[in-house]
């Protein structure tokens, strides 16, 4: 993509700047990088790592040079936060499709809520979610799951070095966890469901972590697009001066 002539304020982003957005829900990781991408009018932006439409919280977009550092930033170390629903499951693990599969919760021990975290802690083998965009044969497994066709996926070696509930609100339990890339918390949800018996998706998502990097350091994208338009008037308003 051929780089358009920019805003003289905007040279910055050009040589390379990593932004913290907040995204918001529904948004896609693109919806992101696309406002980044108009409001400083630089071609190349990237972010390292996506989150899902109905997750929100941090993503890390690289500007110009810095989409160099992607790959790094990608490797770091995630903590995530949100809740489980039990008592069914989803196709997709979460809720972009429609809980199916119900189950009673009568005489499911609390103690087994917080235990059954156990198991899944430490380097484990992870099957990824049909409904995600790993692709096999060249095309995205999601729209292979769409048109009925049987995938098989192979687990994956990750690492959870944290996996807590925090809260229990039948059927919701809160959660946090502290785990490696390329870890798919609605494989998790779903995985704990069958481990507690009752079935469990994913029910609401927040990455508040990416190695060193807070949500509590990021910024909402309309934020951002104002900043970016005061410090454009400023430039502009120094160089009438």
């Amino acid at each position: 993509m051929k780089q358009r002539p920019i805003h003289p304020a905007m040279e910055k982003f050009l040589n390379g700047e990593v932004i913290l957005i907040d995204k918001p829900l529904k948004w896609t990781s693109f919806d992101a990088v696309k406002k980044v991408r108009i409001t400083t009018g630089v071609s190349k932006v990237g972010h390292a790592g996506t989150l899902d439409p109905l997750a929100t919280g941090l993503l890390i977009i690289c500007t110009g040079k810095f989409t160099k550092k992607i790959n790094e930033y990608m490797g770091m170390e995630k903590e995530y936060t949100g809740s489980f629903t039990l008592g069914a499951t989803t196709d997709t693990y979460d809720l972009e499709s429609k809980p199916v599969n119900f189950n009673t919760l009568e005489g499911l021990p609390i103690t087994s809520i917080y235990s059954s975290t156990q198991q899944f802690t430490g380097e484990i083998l992870q099957v990824p979610p049909l409904h995600s965009a790993i692709k096999k044969d060249g095309k995205p497994v999601y729209l292979l799951a769409r048109k009925g066709k049987d995938v098989e996926l192979e687990p994956r070696k990750i690492t959870i070095s944290k996996f807590e509930i925090t809260k229990i609100d039948i059927p919701k339990v809160e959660f946090r966890v502290v785990c490696s890339t390329g870890t798919y918390i609605r494989s998790l949800a779903n995985d704990y469901g069958k481990a507690l018996g009752c079935g469990a998706y994913l029910s609401s998502l927040r990455r508040t972590r990416i190695g060193n990097y807070f949500v509590d350091d990021a910024i909402a994208p309309e934020n951002f697009e104002a900043q970016i338009k005061a410090l454009k008037q400023a430039s502009e308003r120094e160089a009438n001066a």
